[in-house]
């Protein structure tokens, strides 16, 4: 067992964020799965703690995963709560990404686009402005077992060592649960101390639904076929543990190589 999934001590762990956020402008990135629908459901709950308002912002794409169907279902129990998910149409069907050689690339930049066309509408105030993604444990130790992979072990002659670098500049600063920018916006990620497994029990227990549709792109992700090793193995991380062994051995960019990035070229190329 990992890190115990609870309100209070997420609360607590959290507290002084939490506690700045009564004159933000909080945005959820919202997907309907398990790792966005765990925060959703605890920033509920500190909204009314630590009275804060939050916008819940949910790119619907792959069209596939989002029938109308799935979106009501999943809207109705949010609104029930007291909060609307704000959908996002990014297209009516996959076939933009359909036949590219990894269609999640491709989905990834979509929903970056959406992003940095959405944020200038409802942003006046950059240093009043929240960014909450739901990254979980899983997700970190994937990209830390990527990076050994493919830095230690690879011999691929088609891998730019260029592009590499890239891919680690982006990932790794999502080790980081907050992102304090020189524009003064905030970068919150709640859930990277989580294993996907302890979340998963949790929102089953809850009785919060989640998209009942998989993807049919989630093949080609490293982190998601990793994850059903984890699974299988029935492995449990925690997130000092990894965090030691990350700085350590993967020279782990300092944190102000991040909050000194401009506005946007960190949300146009690293975000």
């Amino acid at each position: 067992m990992g890190l115990e999934i609870s309100y209070t001590l997420w609360r607590d762990d959290f507290m002084s964020i939490l506690e700045s956020f009564s004159d933000k402008k909080v945005f959820l990135l919202f997907s309907g799965g398990k790792d966005s629908s765990l925060a959703l459901d605890f920033l509920l709950r500190a909204k009314e703690e630590f009275g804060f308002n939050f916008e819940a912002h949910a790119g619907a794409f792959p069209a596939h995963r989002y029938t109308e169907k799935e979106k009501r279902r999943i809207e109705s129990y949010w609104h029930n709560r007291g909060t609307d998910i704000i959908w996002h149409e990014l297209g009516e069907t996959d076939d933009s990404i359909s036949n590219s050689v990894n269609p999640c690339l491709p989905c990834r930049e979509l929903r970056r686009k959406a992003l940095q066309t959405l944020l200038p509408q409802r942003v006046d105030d950059w240093e009043r402005v929240v960014l909450v993604t739901s990254y979980s444990l899983w997700d970190i130790v994937s990209y830390t077992m990527e990076h050994i992979l493919s830095d230690i072990f690879s011999e691929a002659e088609n891998t730019e060592d260029s592009e590499k670098s890239k891919r680690f500049v982006e990932t790794a600063q999502r080790y980081y649960p907050a992102l304090k920018m020189k524009e003064g916006y905030t970068v919150f990620r709640p859930l990277i101390k989580y294993n996907s497994r302890d979340i998963l029990e949790f929102i089953n227990d809850k009785g919060i639904p989640i998209l009942s549709i998989p993807c049919r792109f989630s093949g080609f992700r490293p982190k998601r076929i990793l994850e059903r090793y984890y699974e299988k193995m029935e492995l449990h991380f925690k997130y000092k543990d990894l965090m030691d062994f990350v700085e350590k051995s993967l020279d782990l960019p300092d944190i102000s190589s991040y909050t000194s990035m401009e506005k946007e070229e960190y949300l146009r190329h690293v975000f």
